[in-house]
């Protein structure tokens, strides 16, 4: 992204990724204050949610998602927990990976395979343990 003042919200994807075990996929970022995040990024101009989450996902951690399902979307402004100023728009999706070898990008620092229950308890950022809690109410 150029130096340019952002001046409209940004459309981003993200992804609970559950592999075989049922275990989600976090991440952790430096962008993000050293918390967990799930993976995704920026929708392009043209690209719809559903390549731009596929892209994404495939950059950040070599892996190829499937039975791709929306989860809800969320508003961040200005959060603090962010390392720049930014307004998101989140769309969040659960999918699911047949590998877990993960190959991180410079995005993110260290990843780990959690049971859904125990992410709750991890250090994990707030928008991210919001799609979590959506999952586990739809799951039900």
């Amino acid at each position: 992204m150029s130096n340019k003042k952002q001046i409209f919200p940004e459309p981003t994807v993200g992804a609970l990724i559950f592999n075989k075990k049922n275990e989600i996929l976090l991440v952790k970022s430096h962008k993000w204050k050293g918390m967990y995040v799930i993976p995704g990024g920026h929708v392009e101009l043209g690209e719809s949610m559903a390549n731009a989450l596929k892209r994404e996902i495939l950059e950040e951690t070599g892996l190829r998602i499937y039975d791709v399902k929306y989860l809800m979307h969320q508003e961040f402004i200005y959060g603090n927990d962010f390392w720049k100023k930014r307004h998101f728009i989140f769309f969040d999706f659960s999918c699911k990976t047949k590998n877990d070898k993960i190959k991180l990008n410079h995005e993110s620092e260290e990843y780990v395979w959690a049971p859904v229950d125990k992410t709750l308890k991890m250090n994990v950022e707030p928008y991210t343990i919001n799609a979590i809690k959506e999952y586990i109410r739809i799951n039900k």
